[in-house]
């Protein structure tokens, strides 16, 4: 249990992460599209403050996002046993990517600027799937063990 919930952990902050430091160079990206200079320092300035600011929401949503996610994956497993590392991995991602596009939907704007296009919106998949990898690092033990591991265990529940 104890290994589980150190890969939950595990997933959500580094998809957080990444998650943050995406948008938060998406944002500075355009900005930069607009002629003014954002420097190095900058960048490093608004990514730390972004990630500190983000903590109290995106966090949060994206643990509740990768709970329901894995608990779906971890049923899928039970149809397809040998895939654990592409479903955890489809996980996280569509987690995150569903996450967006339902705030969309609900609140009837895009709550995360960064989302607004398409590829601000696949930077955030794309920390889901990193998420979803370390999700099932963790979960598989050390690096070189076999998929079977994940499967086995699930077999076995």
């Amino acid at each position: 249990m104890l290994k589980i919930l150190a890969a939950y952990a595990g997933a959500v902050i580094s998809a957080f992460l990444l998650g943050s430091i995406l948008a938060t160079q998406f944002i500075l990206g355009n900005v930069a599209e607009m002629g003014i200079n954002v420097s190095l320092a900058v960048r490093l300035q608004a990514t730390l403050h972004d990630i500190g600011g983000l903590t109290a929401t995106y966090l949060p949503l994206i643990a509740i996002a990768f709970l329901i996610a894995l608990l779906v994956a971890n049923g899928l497993l039970k149809v397809f046993p040998s895939r654990p590392r592409l479903l955890y991995l489809l996980a996280g991602g569509l987690a995150l990517i569903t996450l967006h596009l339902t705030m969309k939907a609900v609140l009837g704007l895009t709550g995360f600027a960064a989302t607004r296009t398409i590829a601000g919106l696949l930077s955030q998949g794309l920390a889901g799937v990193l998420g979803g990898y370390v999700y099932y690092r963790i979960r598989a033990g050390s690096v070189g063990k076999p998929d079977t591991s994940l499967s086995a265990e699930v077999a076995g529940s």
